[in-house]
């Protein structure tokens, strides 16, 4: 974990890598339309800089043919926040941050509360345990450290991993909620769902999981699309909620055997 800081530390301590994630932070960009950003920086440069964010985790990258995409990934950055800032810390922080928000937003919000638009979220978690361990605590254990729930925390989770399976919230008495459904299945290494997540309407949603081991650690790899009447907010509130569970509440609980404190009794 020290030695990732450092990464961290040194790859934000230059002001064209903060520029980089600026641009990333508003969605992926191929290395060209990076490029382009930066007039008076030779290509070379840019790609050193994109290097050293990759060694530090910030950023992943996907090949589509022969062009590179550029993510921001921002689990590393939960995880620094996350040890030097106590929950009661950050919950005074985040409503002094929430009251600026809402301020600048109010009347663009008021103006459009729905856009059709589109967006991507690819996220990476580095876990310490074997692929398997990683895949039956995904489905299998959901219930224990899946800390979101519609109907309350007695509600109980099911994912089954199959091809047709459902992520299911049950709450008892006939009540409960289908999280998705399972599209695409291979045991300890890749399950897809198509789900709504909490979105509403118009909306086409898919979220995949992959696995790739990494000596006896398991890189757990996100990818979350979705299309259609989108509210401004859904990109960001599923990213940071993303960042909790896999990069925080699952990691903890394979880990550590640690259920977030919504779950605990």
């Amino acid at each position: 974990m020290d030695e990732q800081l450092t990464n961290i530390f040194k790859a934000l301590g230059h002001p064209i890598r903060r520029q980089i994630l600026d641009f990333l932070k508003d969605g992926p960009r191929t290395t060209g339309e990076l490029n382009d950003c930066f007039q008076d920086v030779t290509r070379f440069a840019v790609m050193k800089h994109l290097n050293l964010l990759e060694e530090a985790s910030l950023i992943l990258i996907r090949r589509e043919g022969r062009t590179r995409l550029n993510f921001i990934n921002v689990v590393p950055l939960q995880q620094m926040y996350d040890r030097w800032v106590s929950k009661y810390q950050a919950s005074d922080a985040t409503s002094i941050l929430k009251l600026k928000q809402v301020a600048e937003r109010r009347n663009e919000q008021m103006e459009q509360a729905l856009k059709h638009d589109t967006f991507q979220i690819e996220q990476e978690v580095m876990i310490e345990a074997d692929r398997q361990t990683v895949f039956t605590s995904l489905t299998k254990d959901i219930n224990q450290w899946w800390a979101y729930r519609l109907f309350g925390q007695d509600s109980i989770l099911t994912l089954e991993p199959k091809v047709g399976g459902s992520f299911l919230e049950d709450a008892g008495n006939g009540e409960g909620a289908i999280w998705g459904t399972v599209t695409y299945v291979k045991a300890y290494e890749e399950i897809r769902l198509n789900g709504l997540l909490g979105m509403r309407g118009a909306v086409n949603s898919a979220y995949s999981f992959k696995l790739e081991e990494k000596g006896n650690s398991t890189l757990l790899k996100l990818s979350h699309t979705a299309a259609g009447l989108l509210d401004p907010n859904w990109k960001d509130m599923h990213s940071h909620g993303w960042e909790e569970l896999l990069g925080s509440f699952l990691k903890n609980f394979v880990e550590f055997g640690k259920l977030p404190e919504e779950r605990q009794s």
